[in-house]
């Protein structure tokens, strides 16, 4: 008896959305089409680059895609994940696509994130998807590492999701199958493009640091496929037992621990330590997430962020909002400009700490403002912004020195820069 359900299909999300720093990307796929892509940056500097590949008519948002790329970016990795052609958000018929155009699409998506940052040092790969990055990894210079997660040694494996349609797809060059619940048309080059690919000798060939993660309980891709895997690469090579796993790993716990050892393995093989040869941009770029309504990915140097706005708002409440940055930034200033006039005047101080609260109040109200920053400030329904600072200092410090800190604290240059006043001139990227 043949079922239509494909043993592929995409498990309920439950993963907090607000929990990933991620930037949306797109580039040209292997047909020319436009596929959509995400990139999970790490809080931190970026200590290596990798790509994950997804399985057979799923997308980068399912969740074990999404749970392992953030892992992995808590990590210090940025994580490149994509839909292929004619699945998930990208463009394209996915009945033009076949094994060849789903490893050209890695090869794509490898240039891309060479352009942002760099060439993928490690690839991922989940099922189908780890079949074709053991078919790519030797056509991407930089790939030191490669990862599969219950991957087929065969890649004619997948013909078991439609074998009912076999025989109509051979007689008629295509048949309409159902897979996840959707349907999608397979044409006979698909199937011809399959048997055209050893995977053995793409294995063999591939000279790059191998890891196979397998469930003994997975019923979609046996675990005799790890052994195939395992036996026709060469060393280094290392295989996992994800115990109790299904295939999708939809269970949390078993994404977060496949990211774990995959982490941990592929630091012996990569050099996280070194400073990726990025194009670091000249200040800080913001741009949209994708996420929600208002959140942000801020990336300033090598350092990534998070803005957004509070939930009461309409925002997802993940990171500051853009005023709690003016604040910090005013706060950080004084804190480091009272530690160097410390050090200088060989104080003893031992902690500095600025809190700053921000609201904005009517000229009229504010006690403390001068007459001239009333009148200079007051914007036209009669309010000004009122940061106020709070600072503690820990040190055996007589009165006088702590009154010439507070006066100190006046002479931040962020606080310069507010009291004074700037200039901010705007124009389109293209212009400059």
């Amino acid at each position: 008896m043949c079922s239509n359900d494909c043993p592929y299909r995409e498990g309920t999300d439950r993963m907090n959305k607000s929990t990933s720093t991620t930037q949306p990307l797109k580039f040209a796929g292997a047909l020319g089409d436009e596929l959509q892509a995400r990139l999970d940056m790490p809080a931190g500097p970026v200590r290596a680059t990798a790509i994950f590949a997804h399985c057979f008519t799923c997308s980068k948002d399912l969740f074990a895609s999404r749970r392992i790329a953030s892992e992995l970016a808590g990590r210090g990795f940025a994580v490149l994940r994509f839909d292929f052609t004619g699945l998930g958000a990208s463009g394209g018929d996915f009945s033009d696509t076949n094994f060849s155009s789903n490893i050209s699409d890695l090869v794509h998506a490898a240039d891309s994130l060479r352009e942002v940052l760099e060439g993928p040092s490690l690839l991922v790969g989940h099922s189908l998807g780890g079949a074709a990055v053991l078919a790519a990894a030797s056509q991407i210079p930089e790939v030191k590492a490669v990862a599969t997660i219950g991957a087929p040694a065969d890649v004619k494996h997948i013909e078991h999701s439609f074998k009912c349609q076999l025989d109509e797809i051979e007689e008629k060059g295509e048949a309409a199958v159902s897979l996840a619940g959707r349907p999608f048309t397979i044409k006979k080059q698909f199937l011809d493009d399959l048997k055209a690919h050893s995977q053995t000798d793409n294995i063999a060939n591939m000279k790059k640091a191998l890891m196979v993660l397998h469930s003994p309980l997975d019923d979609t891709v046996g675990i005799e496929n790890a052994a195939e895997i395992f036996q026709a690469a060469k060393h280094p090579k290392s295989f996992v037992s994800l115990d109790n796993a299904d295939h999708l790993l939809t269970r949390k716990e078993d994404a977060i621990y496949a990211a774990n050892v995959i982490t941990a393995w592929a630091t012996r093989f990569l050099d996280l330590d070194h400073e990726p040869e990025s194009v670091v941009p000249l200040g800080a770029v913001v741009a949209e997430t994708g996420l929600g309504k208002f959140q942000n990915y801020v990336r300033v140097g090598h350092h990534t962020l998070l803005a957004d706005e509070p939930k009461s708002v309409g925002g997802l409440d993940t990171g500051p909002t853009p005023y709690d940055y003016l604040a910090t930034a005013l706060g950080a200033c004084t804190t480091m400009t009272l530690r160097m006039y410390a050090d200088f005047k060989k104080l003893p101080v031992e902690h500095i700490e600025t809190e700053v609260l921000h609201n904005k109040v009517h000229a009229d109200d504010c006690t403390d403002c001068s007459d001239d920053d009333k009148a200079q400030k007051a914007n036209r329904k009669g309010k000004i912004d009122r940061f106020e600072r709070r600072i503690t200092i820990k040190g055996d410090l007589p009165e006088k020195e702590r009154q010439s800190l507070l006066r100190i604290a006046d002479k931040c240059p962020v606080h310069q820069t507010m009291e004074h006043g700037s200039v901010v001139v705007t124009k389109f990227a293209e212009e400059v």
